[in-house]
């Protein structure tokens, strides 16, 4: 039996945000299945990455905000020893960081890495799972799949039940926000859209989910919704928020971190598209159903486009 000292091991580095590192996990899968022995780090934001961390994909995660890193991201830069051997320590380096003009990966390998894969790209005209996974074709990896997928431990899943507990009727998850609020249907047309609900359903619950950026929205919807069923789920662990998620078993929202989550996990979601191109952005999943505002303008979806979709999903 291998030792982890005598394991092969491969790093990831992926920055960016919560979507971005969902839509590289097909990329990943296709890693561990090709090396399932392999030790398997990943160099990023640790509330993301925690993500994969121990689900299957990754070994461990080690944080990209650390001081001494600058160094690599400079001309001739001063290469901190401890880095340099590390980098070292692997026998496959991924980088999904944008380095143009390769000063980063130039001093990566000047600290002695054997292998090291630049696999940042641009996502324009192929789905951003296929752009992240091609330069895996290198290694004779090619991706089939383009869906991402997560794998919560039974203890992610208690969590997220603990935390919604019992309920009679239908739960919906939404998420009303984005990181951008070019990306965002109207707080008016998501207060809209809960109130149909409720008149529908009338013992179904709404789970609202949300972080510091979609503070204005949840203030709103807060307000509108004073005596509802409804719960605010803010700041969540990301691997409690997905658990909650599946636990409701049906999701909501725009192009953003928490709808690819959502999809990752398996329930059926609804998903708004606006200016952004869903060929391009929208998960993969089976299950999930884009409506996109016409002509990519938010003025021009209505609740009437939107609701049956939600409908049909909330039956089921």
């Amino acid at each position: 039996m291998l030792t982890e000292g005598s394991q092969p091991r491969i790093l990831v580095i992926r920055g960016g945000a919560i979507g971005d590192f969902v839509l590289t996990l097909p990329a990943l899968y296709l890693l561990r299945e090709a090396f399932p022995n392999a030790v398997l780090e990943i160099l990023g934001y640790p509330h993301i990455a925690s993500l994969a961390e121990n689900r299957f994909y990754a070994n461990r995660v080690r944080s990209i905000e650390y001081g001494p890193l600058a160094g690599f991201f400079a001309r001739n830069g001063t290469l901190d020893l401890a880095l340099s051997e590390y980098f070292a320590g692997f026998q496959q380096i991924v980088s999904y960081l944008y380095d143009p003009d390769g000063i980063f990966e130039t001093n990566v390998r000047k600290s002695g890495a054997r292998n090291f894969l630049p696999a940042y790209r641009k996502p324009q005209n192929l789905h951003a799972a296929r752009e992240w996974a091609q330069p895996l074709e290198s290694l004779a990896l090619f991706l089939e799949d383009p869906a991402a997928r997560l794998f919560l431990s039974s203890d992610d899943l208690a969590s997220g039940r603990a935390w919604l507990g019992e309920g009679a009727g239908p739960r919906l998850a939404l998420h009303p926000g984005s990181g951008s609020v070019s990306k965002n249907w109207t707080a008016e047309h998501w207060e809209l859209l809960g109130l149909r609900f409720w008149e529908r359903f009338p013992e179904g619950e709404l789970v609202v989910l949300g972080g510091e950026a979609d503070a204005e929205v949840l203030r709103v919807l807060g307000e509108a919704w004073q005596g509802k069923r409804v719960r605010f789920a803010i700041n969540l662990p990301l691997p409690t928020m997905a658990a909650v998620v599946a636990s409701c078993g049906r999701f909501v929202g725009h192009d953003s971190g928490v709808s690819h989550i959502a999809a990752a996990v398996g329930v059926p979601c609804v998903l708004l598209f606006g200016p952004t191109d869903p060929a391009v952005w929208a998960p993969q999943n089976l299950g999930v159903r884009v409506v996109r505002a016409p002509l990519g303008n938010w003025r021009n979806l209505e609740l009437s486009a939107v609701w049956p979709a939600v409908e049909t999903m909330c039956e089921r």
